[in-house]
C-alpha cells in the first residue's frame, strides 16, 4: 500500500505548479508509518531543491530512493522484521537496497533499470546524510 508520494511536477502544465508532498490517509496505520512516509517524502523534497533532481533518469532517482530509504527509518530492524525480512546484523544495506530498487521501477522511464540504477550509485548515496551530517 502506498502511504505517501513526492509530486515532482514534472509534466506539470501550469508554470505556478510547485512540487509537493503527498500523504495516503486511508493507508496511514500508524503514528510511525505517519513519521517515516513524511521523512522520506522530506528527503526527495530536500534532493529536489538541492540536487536538481531529473526523475527520468534513472540514477538520480535511485539515489534520491536510496537516500529516503536509509534516512526515513523505513528500514530499521523492527520495520524490517514486521514485513518478515528480519536479519540481527547487516540488514540495514539490503533493506535499503530492495526498496530503493522496488521504488525506482515504479517509474515507467526506469522499468527494467531499476535494479542496474540502484547498484550503481549505492554507495555514494547510501553515505550521502545530508542535510543531517551536521547532528
Amino acid at each position: 500500500n502506498i502511504t505517501g508520494g513526492f509530486n515532482s511536477c514534472i509534466n506539470a502544465q501550469d508554470e505556478n505548479y510547485k512540487p509537493h508532498v503527498l500523504l495516503c490517509q486511508n493507508n496511514m496505520l500508524s503514528t510511525a508509518t505517519f513519521e517515516q512516509t513524511i521523512a522520506h517524502e522530506l528527503v526527495h523534497a530536500y534532493d529536489q531543491c538541492k540536487a536538481k533532481i531529473d526523475w527520468n533518469n534513472c540514477l538520480h532517482h535511485a539515489c534520491s530512493e536510496i537516500r529516503a530509504s536509509s534516512l526515513s527509518g523505513e528500514c530499521q530492524y523492527l520495520q524490517e522484521m514486521l514485513r518478515g525480512k528480519s536479519k540481527f546484523t547487516g540488514g540495514h544495506a539490503p533493506c535499503v537496497q530492495r526498496r530503493a530498487t522496488l521504488s525506482v521501477e515504479s517509474n515507467p522511464s526506469c522499468k527494467g533499470l531499476s535494479e542496474a540504477a540502484v547498484k550503481r550509485v549505492f554507495t555514494k548515496c547510501y553515505n550521502d546524510i545530508s542535510p543531517f551530517e551536521d547532528h
